[in-house]
């Protein structure tokens, strides 16, 4: 069996502490069983961890948060990433053919996609084990998960299921999306499950929808076209079409905890970074992640975000409606997550139409480097606040420490490695977003010396 977690969406129902880059999956916000916190997308990978799961794993993401979702699963197991989200089918697509091309999966092989997001408990994972025994004896053509319903819920879509069966499972009757809610209270008298976006097929399934849908089936291919490629569902383009689908039934937990008002309840304090909230604002709650506090008096179910990207200040059960006004247009992240560490946009000013300001603070971690890149345009300075490293710069090396200032001029091949952890202050002007051409993330540190000290720079 092969376990595919998709990621997915921007996560702009829990902005300002999710952006384009860093979604809802990387927020290191939930309590951990060892101490601290870690993210959604951490705490699944430990649950698949435990259940013997995580090496049969690999994450389908946008290939912009390829760096930030290898730190968060350590680079335990593969990233593949989407040029483009074109929907939870297509992704389902690049992965099977990823499979396919790789040799790592034959044809009837089981492949069980899940959303990264998923919030439960480690039964839930246990029961994966259970699926392809049952996906052979029924010669069914999908397996999914259903969960047992708390509430009559407009947010979720819902799955009819047949008479059980001796072992657990009963076929699929009806898939029903996001109903009306005296649809839904009629469902859960009927039995009816929610559709947790748990499916398990076989390789030589998808491939023939794969194939019905006019894609190849080649995974270089396929990324080749995926600019052009429509978004579609899965649930639409397979599911729904799929006469002969089975579901296993879940009893135990499962939320969507996509809203403040459902992660609020997974928080073990009320006031997370700097600030109080008073005895006058009960069920309020602080999620600082700025140097400056914040105090709330006399005002009872808010929820009080800060983050480099903006302040969100709602009641809680209102709070989504953050994401109707955000809208569509995209944010630029000021706070962004690598490999390497992370920076944050600390100022941007626009000196006129074409030149703009941008300072930063870097944070690189002990032993990373931010991988070769080329300046082509504008200037940038670096100032080391703290720590120490190696500044490379075409093939020379400089030892740089605390103090240190320097220019990188144009069209120089660069990079910084962190002996211990090192705090940068950068500044741009006129760099362009985007603006380095070329990034090696993953290669050794000697292996982009030989190259930098190779590299000529253009006349």
């Amino acid at each position: 069996m092969h376990i595919v977690l998709l990621c997915g969406g921007a996560g702009k129902r829990l902005w300002p502490l999710s952006n384009e880059l860093r979604s809802k999956l990387f927020v290191d916000i939930l309590p951990s069983p060892a101490g601290g916190r870690e993210s959604m997308i951490s705490r699944v990978c430990r649950q698949l961890d435990s259940s013997g799961l995580l090496d049969s794993t690999l994450i389908i993401s946008h290939q912009d948060q390829n760096d930030i979702t290898a730190r968060h699963t350590k680079g335990k197991i593969p990233v593949i990433g989407e040029p483009f989200k074109r929907g939870t089918f297509t992704a389902a697509a690049l992965a099977t053919l990823y499979l396919k091309s790789s040799g790592a999966a034959e044809p009837d092989d089981m492949i069980c996609i899940v959303p990264a997001d998923v919030f439960t408990d480690e039964d839930f994972f246990r029961r994966f084990k259970l699926l392809p025994d049952i996906l052979k004896q029924t010669h069914a053509d999908i397996i999914l998960i259903g969960t047992r319903p708390t509430y009559a819920s407009e947010q979720y879509g819902y799955i009819l299921p047949g008479r059980k069966e001796p072992n657990g499972y009963a076929p699929v009757t009806q898939f029903i999306e996001k109903p009306e809610l005296d649809v839904a209270e009629t469902l859960l008298q009927h039995g009816a499950l929610w559709n947790c976006g748990v499916y398990g097929f076989s390789l030589a399934f998808m491939l023939s929808h794969i194939e019905k849908n006019g894609l190849p089936v080649h995974y270089e291919q396929l990324l080749t076209l995926y600019e052009q490629l429509p978004e579609r569902s899965f649930d639409k383009q397979v599911a729904e079409q799929t006469q002969r689908a089975v579901v296993l039934p879940y009893d135990g937990v499962w939320q969507d905890i996509g809203s403040w008002d459902a992660l609020c309840n997974q928080l073990d304090s009320k006031v997370l970074g700097h600030g109080r909230i008073s005895e006058s604002s009960p069920d309020s709650y602080i999620v600082n992640e700025l140097p400056y506090p914040i105090h709330v008096i006399g005002v009872p179910g808010i929820i009080t975000v800060a983050s480099p990207d903006g302040i969100l200040i709602a009641n809680k059960k209102d709070s989504n409606e953050i994401k109707e006004q955000l809208g569509s247009i995209p944010l630029q992240p000021m706070y962004v997550e690598a490999t390497w560490g992370s920076y944050r946009v600390m100022e941007r000013s626009v000196e006129d139409e074409n030149t703009t300001v941008t300072t930063l603070n870097m944070t690189l971690l002990p032993g990373k480097h931010i991988g070769l890149r080329q300046h082509r345009l504008g200037c940038r300075a670096w100032t080391v606040i703290s720590g120490s490293g190696q500044l490379l710069i075409n093939g020379q090396i400089r030892q740089v420490t605390t103090g240190n200032q320097f220019a990188i001029t144009l069209n120089s091949l660069f990079s910084i490695l962190a002996e211990t952890r090192m705090v940068i202050l950068e500044v741009q002007i006129g760099v362009p977003e985007n603006e380095d051409s070329l990034h090696y993330e993953a290669e050794d540190w000697k292996v982009m010396i030989d190259r930098a000290g190779s590299y000529k720079s253009p006349d």
